[in-house]
């Protein structure tokens, strides 16, 4: 069995797509080696310790900034690209591929995103708010004790739309285009932003590149994953993609990200909720903008249904690369 370029790419992000939907990461895997992106985040912490200097300029620190980046970009990048080599030359195709999907599998979290979300509803509704406040501390930044029932719902439901933009839909997206060694270099900038791109102090000036590169590499995840909630919107009962629609052409563009709004915006409008607005984060109180126009009081059951739309999403996601990857194999 052969692939042409294309078909071969599509093909493994359908295929890690289906096992990661199926099997997740498995906590045995876990326990014994730990998680990519744990190694990426070593590799980066490292790189912050070395070349991260208080005492530089901030000319100096941007500069090591950069060059961090520069390795963290290539170097788990060429080591994949190396060991995609060898399979092809160690394996047939047939199960080079196989491999190159479960690897794959594990740089995206659908269900490792359902699994965070569920656990804040099912804290809700068996103890309560404060088992909500625990359960949502796990997947957002912002103080959990600052926030009742509906600001912990609204919190999850925020949390799993950005999620699926870029835990998912993007690098997804980049598997599809370049393979394995795509999805290394979008996981190793998304997280170097995750860890180093915030405007604090000791990062405003080191971070400054990873967030600007992190910005540009999410943006066509963001604008797919308003995308397949739109069309999920569709087909789930008391749904409203028109809704969804008009959320995301008006308030996007206003969120201060200009990514994380295109799937917060479609999912408050789709499910006729607010969310986004003022958030405290570290204590400091961020005035951002409101992502739709409807109630801003949400409930336990508004948080099931996004749970429901966004598997309904992720199944659209699932179906557009079965389709792409038997297209581009004609």
């Amino acid at each position: 069995m052969t692939f042409s370029p294309l078909s071969h790419t599509f093909s493994v992000a359908c295929l890690a797509c289906a096992i990661e939907a199926a099997f997740g990461y498995p906590n045995w895997l876990f326990r014994k080696i730990g998680h990519p992106v744990m190694w990426i985040g070593a590799l980066i912490a490292r790189l912050d310790r070395s070349l991260n200097r208080s005492h530089d300029s901030a000319f100096r620190q941007r500069l090591g900034g950069i060059v961090s980046l520069a390795i963290l970009f290539g170097l788990p990048t060429l080591i994949i690209y190396t060991a995609i080599q060898a399979l092809d030359l160690l394996f047939p195709p047939l199960v080079a591929w196989g491999i190159e999907g479960a690897v794959g599998s594990t740089l995206i979290a659908q269900r490792s995103l359902w699994e965070h979300v569920r656990a804040v509803h099912t804290g809700l509704q068996e103890s309560g708010v404060a088992a909500g406040r625990k359960a949502v501390s796990m997947i957002v930044g912002r103080d959990p004790e600052q926030l009742d029932e509906a600001g912990v719902i609204r919190a999850a439901i925020e949390s799993l739309a950005e999620n699926f933009s870029d835990g998912i839909v993007a690098p997804l997206f980049w598997t599809a285009l370049f393979g394995l060694p795509g999805t290394t270099a979008y996981k190793s900038i998304n997280t170097a932003d995750s860890m180093i791109g915030h405007l604090t102090p000791r990062h405003k000036a080191f971070g400054w590149a990873s967030a600007k590169l992190d910005d540009l590499v999410n943006l066509p995840g963001s604008r797919l994953s308003a995308l397949w909630i739109f069309l999920a919107a569709f087909t789930i009962p008391g749904a409203n993609s028109t809704n969804a629609f008009r959320a995301v052409r008006r308030d996007a563009r206003n969120h201060r990200s200009p990514n994380a709004g295109w799937p917060e915006a479609a999912m408050a409008g789709a499910l006729g909720l607010k969310l986004a607005g003022p958030r405290v984060y570290d204590g400091i109180l961020v005035n951002d903008s409101w992502m739709g126009d409807g109630r801003a009081t949400a409930t336990a059951n508004d948080l099931w249904r996004a749970l429901q739309l966004y598997r309904r999403a992720c199944i659209f996601q699932g179906v557009a690369l079965a389709v792409l990857s038997g297209l581009f194999c004609i």
